[in-house]
């Protein structure tokens, strides 16, 4: 493999085109590229194929490369050793508990969805119902369908399910998208015949568009979609909300709430907490923006989820008024129980010149008493008070349990707590934050205490176990692993994918430009040897309160690890390791605390022998594309490849472009006073040094189905560089991948072509300055 600048390849020397249809011709005259966003045009897609086909025939086609690393890859994507993750779809006729699971794997690269029974899960090889063959389906309607998911009828409001003892789920909403994009087609399927409903016997049917929308009942939905003009925000999201009767046209469904144009989106859905001694609550929502949300509620009746003419709501009162919850925008609030959940994103005072509440922390109080009598008199309790090292991270729901989930210098820890009448009791949980990956979900959280987890590491294959909430943690005998306290039985194991025996996972801390300790993981062998000759891939993210951590990922064990190099993932500001806090440090004109951490994260890796600036790769995607980006304009001296996946990378109009709007209240907004003040410092579309004679050798990759971050990032950026950089040591290469939506592939192969292709890139890059 040679590295060469593209800028002297064959490739067409065109920067303009004529006027398009693309509705930004009027900045033309400033920005020569903008014809590099018109997604589909003739002109586009034959840039896009050009290129493609130069970077094949100087980086190599991963298929057919010595290096192995594609087939690697697909393997283990398409390994039968893999854990089938399921979800719980109720019983079945017999009573017994029924599992979901897709499946794709080399006959079926776009996926089975089938079934089976709890008892057969448990066996070695479980026994399967197809349910729906996707790659047929595809077949059938010339679609390349990707799967996007399932929403199912709960059944404690299905009065199919209920005549049949309730424990039946009869009815769901597939989401099936086109090529991978975001948005998705909606299709109600009937779990029992397991068919599709068609709208000929009044079936839930919509076109393409980036639809929400759940079961308000059997017979009613809640809607946002593209309703046509003026019903989608901005940022390309439902601006309206429809509740949609069974048997009626979406376009007589009557719109019940609505936001802005500048929100980001709306949406509207119930929690039903009766099983817990709650009410049903129906909620509305504006999100303002990504961090900032207003939300109404009331209290309703079973009577009141149905359609208005159903002989069943003859005789029920109309229910009461929605009120606005009167907490701050930033704050999330859920209900479980007669109980209201506060997550703070900032200090809160509900009460003047009372109890100040730490950005962070996690409350509760008596919903009843919030609604009726409000925000002032209420008793709060704290479930969690975050410090600097410390972190919220989310939480699960059994029948009777909260399972709390904390970060502790990005190493996770959980706790049990009972619901009960008079609060949360805490019952037990985890000694000590570890280095790993453990979740936990409720198997049926309508039926019992039992709990899915899943746990993996670095270097620790995935593994998934039943657990119980309800076992007596604080009189349980001590153990040597804090998970065999409440775990009931080990299911599955993933078996080693990669040769990981001679490594170990250290964590480590840089020290940033300001002063502030960013930590970091380096996975390495143990007798790692520090003359700077490693090859040393340093991945990063840094955005939208997104938490890097410990996770088994095989593809970078067999692509990097298993090769002898070094892999390191920065936990930089900008993320959520630590909070609200540590994701507000690195927003607008604070953005470039996340660049200065992950240039402290690279020298302080330099500075230990670790590796060279020769030996040292970058590699992130989308928000962390943009870091890529950075990387490459700012300290293109600090690294021997960088790999820039689905990018932002021109912040003078990301707003403009496909979901761009929603992202404003995390980098600014170009059109007012941001740009001059900081924006312009971190758009790297604009950043270029022309005086520069070398850059990296970088690989842009990204998708033309991607419909959340624009195409045309990548592509603009990789032209102009082209152009700027003829006659100079600018090795820039791209390939877009024609499927794939935001994830950059729609299968398994794909996915193995993307990420051989970029491996073998990096690899291949800095093996060639490495003396090993």
């Amino acid at each position: 493999m040679t590295f060469l600048s593209m800028a002297s390849s064959s490739m067409s020397d065109k920067s303009v085109t004529p006027a398009s249809n693309n509705d930004a011709v009027y900045e033309e005259k400033t920005d020569p590229y903008l014809w590099l966003e018109d997604v589909e045009s003739k002109e586009s897609l034959n840039f896009a194929k050009e290129a493609n086909d130069l970077c094949l025939s100087v980086l190599g086609d991963p298929t057919k490369s010595s290096t192995g690393t594609y087939q690697k890859v697909l393997n283990i994507l398409e390994s039968d050793d893999r854990i089938a993750y399921v979800t719980k779809y109720g019983v079945n006729e017999d009573g017994e508990p029924i599992l979901y699971n897709l499946w794709k794997d080399s006959n079926n690269p776009k996926g089975l969805w089938r079934k089976t029974t709890m008892d057969s899960y448990k066996t070695s090889d479980p026994q399967w119902e197809t349910v729906l063959d996707v790659d047929r389906l595809a077949e059938q309607d010339g679609i390349s369908w990707v799967w996007k998911g399932s929403t199912s009828l709960p059944k404690n409001i299905d009065p199919v399910s209920t005549a049949k003892g309730g424990k039946i789920v009869t009815r769901t909403l597939l989401s099936l998208s086109r090529g991978g994009a975001d948005a998705t087609y909606l299709k109600e399927f009937d779990l029992v015949r397991q068919e599709f409903v068609t709208e000929q016997e009044g079936g839930f049917v919509l076109p393409e568009a980036k639809t929400r929308a759940s079961y308000k009942s059997r017979d009613v939905l809640y809607v946002g979609s593209d309703f046509g003009p003026e019903s989608l925000t901005d940022s390309g999201y439902p601006r309206v909300i429809k509740e949609w009767v069974r048997g009626t046209k979406i376009e007589d469904a009557p719109v019940v709430f609505q936001g802005e144009k500048t929100d980001v989106s709306v949406s509207a859905y119930t929690s039903d907490q009766r099983l817990r001694g709650g009410p049903i609550y129906e909620i509305r929502s504006r999100s303002l923006t990504f961090y900032t949300t207003q939300k109404w509620v009331r209290r309703i009746q079973y009577e009141h989820l149905l359609a208005p003419d159903d002989p069943a709501r003859s005789g029920v009162g109309d229910p009461e008024e929605f009120r606005k919850l009167d907490v701050q925008d930033d704050a999330g609030v859920t209900f479980v129980g007669k109980w209201m959940i506060v997550s703070l994103r900032s200090d809160w005072e509900p009460v003047p010149g009372g109890i100040l509440y730490n950005t962070g922390s996690l409350l509760y109080t008596d919903a009843d008493s919030f609604l009726d009598r409000g925000k002032e008199h209420c008793q709060y309790i704290v479930l969690f008070q975050p410090t600097d090292r410390t972190a919220y991270d989310g939480y699960s729901i059994s029948k009777n349990y909260f399972i709390l989930s904390t970060m502790d210098n990005v190493k996770s820890k959980l706790e049990f707590y009972k619901l009960g009448d008079e609060g949360f009791e805490y019952v037990g949980g985890d000694k000590e934050a570890k280095i790993r990956a453990m979740e936990v979900g409720a198997i049926d959280p309508t039926e019992n205490d039992e709990l899915w987890l899943y746990s993996s590491g670095y270097t620790e294959p995935s593994s998934l176990a039943i657990g119980d909430a309800s076992k007596d943690l604080l009189n349980s005998e001590d153990s040597e692993e804090d998970m065999d306290r409440y775990l009931v039985e080990s299911l599955k194991s993933l078996p080693e994918m990669y040769d990981a025996k001679d490594l170990v996972v250290t964590q480590k801390f840089a020290v940033s430009k300001d002063g502030t300790e960013i930590p970091y993981f380096v996975i390495a062998k143990k007798e790692l040897t520090l003359d700077g000759d490693n090859p040393t891939l340093l991945y990063g993210y840094g955005g939208f309160e997104l938490s890097l951590g410990p996770k088994y990922i095989a593809s970078v064990g067999v692509s990097w690890l298993e090769k002898g190099g070094v892999y390191v993932e920065a936990n930089i500001r900008g993320g959520g390791e630590f909070g609200p806090t540590w994701h507000q440090a690195g927003l607008k004109s604070k953005r470039h605390k996340c660049y200065e951490d992950f240039i402290a994260v690279s020298e302080d890796l330099i500075a230990n022998k670790v590796c060279r600036p020769e030996t040292l790769a970058a590699r992130g995607g989308s928000n962390g594309g943009l870091l890529m980006g950075m990387m490459y304009v700012s300290s293109p001296d600090l690294f021997g490849a960088i790999h820039c996946a689905v990018p932002l990378l021109d912040m003078k109009r990301y707003h403009k472009l496909l979901a761009g709007a929603s992202w404003m209240a995390e980098y600014g907004d170009p059109d007012s006073s941001d740009w001059e003040q900081f924006l312009h410092k971190y758009s790297p579309y604009h950043l270029i040094d022309e005086s520069n004679n070398r850059y990296p050798p970088m690989l842009v990759t990204t998708s033309t189905r991607d419909d959340r971050v624009h195409p045309g990032h990548a592509r603009k950026m990789v032209k102009k560089l082209w152009d700027l950089g003829k006659g100079k040591n600018w090795p820039v290469y791209y390939y877009e991948n024609m499927e794939g939506g935001h994830g950059g592939a729609a299968d398994a192969k794909q996915s193995a072509f993307m990420t051989a292709l970029a491996y073998d890139f990096m690899w291949e890059a800095l093996s060639t300055r490495s003396k090993k």
